[in-house]
């Protein structure tokens, strides 16, 4: 299991990405802090292997935070989930080592498919064995943009499935739903968005949504051509 540490400092969102996580296989929340020397002193007694950390903390910067954890010594992973959208906020989270950036407001897919993400590199970087610089960039989960999208597949995700939900996004006319893609394809509706999400996340595909009369908008994606 993946250890997980919430650090946001409104009760009622710490709750519900709490459920969040807490409905991703191999994700578990095992506290919350609602400050940032809250959080110090969570990371010290509970050693969570990730912090998803917001940045507008009552009594600092979230930034702030990582540099005094790396100096106590933690080497637990920091995924920022935060409205703050400045572009020096980001490009400090990214000079400060962060595993990836979600911007609120967000629905679980989104976050599920960046910890989805997250856990499958994290598996490579630690199964990884070091004879080259392609076993380099695969286990940081980088390098060129690939054409086929077998590359960095979370886990249970297939190649073939990858490859025919791929095929099916390109030759649509607009965009697909994940119900609309599963019944063309004889999928399930959950395993199609799973594979659309995974595209969304790593660039491949873009998502729009289309808000009906009632309930909660649809999501749809498009394929992004890169040529």
């Amino acid at each position: 299991m993946i250890d997980v540490l919430i650090v946001e400092d409104d009760f009622m969102v710490a709750r519900i990405h709490r459920g969040f996580v807490n409905d991703v296989d191999g994700f578990r929340v095992i506290g919350t802090a609602n400050c940032g020397e809250q959080a110090l002193t969570a990371v010290a007694e509970l050693q969570p292997d990730l912090v998803l950390l917001d940045l507008y903390l009552p009594d600092m910067f979230g930034l702030e935070i990582i540099p005094r954890l790396r100096t106590a010594g933690h080497d637990c992973d920091v995924m920022v989930i935060s409205a703050a959208r400045e572009s020096d906020a980001v490009r400090g989270a990214v000079r400060q080592g962060v595993v990836d950036y979600l911007l609120k407001p967000f629905d679980a897919e989104d976050l599920r498919a960046r910890l989805e993400r997250y856990a499958a590199r994290r598996s490579n970087l630690y199964a990884a064995v070091v004879s080259g610089q392609s076993d380099v960039d695969r286990a940081l989960a980088r390098g060129a943009a690939p054409s086929a999208p077998a590359a960095a597949l979370p886990k249970g995700m297939s190649v073939e499935t990858a490859e025919l939900i791929e095929r099916e996004l390109r030759a649509a006319d607009g965009s697909l739903s994940a119900a609309e893609c599963a019944a063309r394809l004889g999928v399930s509706r959950v395993s199609a968005r799973r594979y659309l999400e995974h595209f969304s996340v790593t660039g491949r595909a873009e998502v729009s949504l289309r808000y009906g009369q009632a309930g909660r908008p649809e999501r749809r994606y498009s394929w992004v051509d890169r040529h």
